[in-house]
């Protein structure tokens, strides 16, 4: 089987293509024919040394993936030959509160990720994909979707969410949102991506790149401010989140997509009586109940493009340049 290795983290360069045995399931174990991979921000980071993490030498990368059961390995009862699967983000989180331990294994960080044809994981790390998606869809909901899904937790009909830009969790954040009946204001940069923000769903969008203070104008498109801000970048954002979010509502604090440096102001946090809540993606208790959620609703998750396997590479170069509507999947 082909299986991607990276050498060592910091270049593209190190990222090389190998032949490998095709692995035996055992006890407990199944062996996947992996289908599709989906690409986050984190794999790009951890490729690049963006993230000065302690990533495991020749390491798989790639950390959603969707394929077929191949075979089982002795006493797994769970899951058939040809049934479809996805992987759970964080193999040993089941279900429950976030901690380290439930967090210590990371597909691409220190476990061997989906980036390969085969691969060997225990029965209780993967779930059912949703009927009705294909491989790339069903991929996508890994890591994006699941994020988003618990950035909106307890998001009521009729609530006013605010999603930050086109990426994969912004987008699966719109049509979560609309789905469960709420009002969304989407922020973007370009024409082009507010008429298909608009056509996803959003109710209204905000040209951030021409109203710098687009917290304030979110705010002041709605009585008293957003119920849920969903701030995928970080530090370049996080004060005009603050501007726009509601007495008593959240800002979850998803991603980093603009760097780790920013000041607080503590005054304004204080005084905005809003809660604050990191997000770290899901667990498998997470991905089983967004997986129930897809199916009932019909949500079809956002392909921005595919790549083949050979081209991998190009695939995560395309998402560097961070020009993307949805998800980058690659075909396997």
């Amino acid at each position: 089987m082909r299986t991607y290795r990276m050498t060592k983290a910091g270049s593209l360069d190190d990222l090389k293509i190998v032949d490998e045995a095709v692995p035996v399931p055992g006890p407990g174990q199944v062996l996947i024919r992996v289908r599709a991979t989906a690409l986050n921000f984190r794999d790009l980071a951890l490729l690049t040394g963006m993230i000065p993490a302690p990533v495991k030498p020749d390491v798989v990368p790639l950390s959603d993936a969707a394929g077929e059961i191949e075979a089982v390995g002795p006493g797994v009862t769970r899951f058939a030959p040809g049934d479809r699967v996805i992987n759970s983000f964080f193999p040993e989180w089941f279900g429950g509160g976030f901690n380290g331990v439930s967090a210590a294994a990371q597909y691409s960080l220190n476990v061997d990720g989906w980036l390969t044809e085969y691969k060997v994981v225990g029965a209780e790390t993967v779930v059912r994909a949703p009927d009705g998606l294909s491989f790339e869809q069903a991929a996508a909901l890994v890591c994006s979707g699941v994020t988003a899904w618990t950035a909106l937790a307890g998001v009521r009909a009729g609530d006013i969410v605010l999603t930050q830009g086109t990426g994969g969790v912004s987008i699966f954040a719109v049509q979560i949102a609309k789905a469960l009946g709420a009002r969304v204001i989407a922020t973007t940069s370009s024409t082009d991506k507010a008429d298909r923000l608009h056509a996803l769903g959003a109710d209204e969008v905000i040209r951030h790149d021409t109203d710098p203070e687009w917290g304030a104008m979110a705010r002041a498109m709605t009585e008293h401010g957003v119920d849920r801000v969903v701030d995928t970048v970080g530090a370049a954002t996080f004060s005009q989140s603050l501007k726009a979010v509601a007495a008593g509502g959240q800002v979850s604090m998803v991603g980093v997509l603009g760097g780790f440096e920013g000041g607080v102001d503590y005054l304004s946090m204080f005084l905005s009586y809003a809660r604050f809540q990191g997000i770290t993606t899901g667990s498998r208790r997470d991905l089983e109940d967004l997986v129930r959620f897809v199916e009932r609703t019909g949500l079809k998750p956002m392909i921005d493009r595919r790549f083949s396997f050979d081209d991998a590479r190009a695939a995560i170069e395309h998402l560097g340049r961070r020009q993307v509507f949805g998800k980058v999947v690659i075909e396997h």
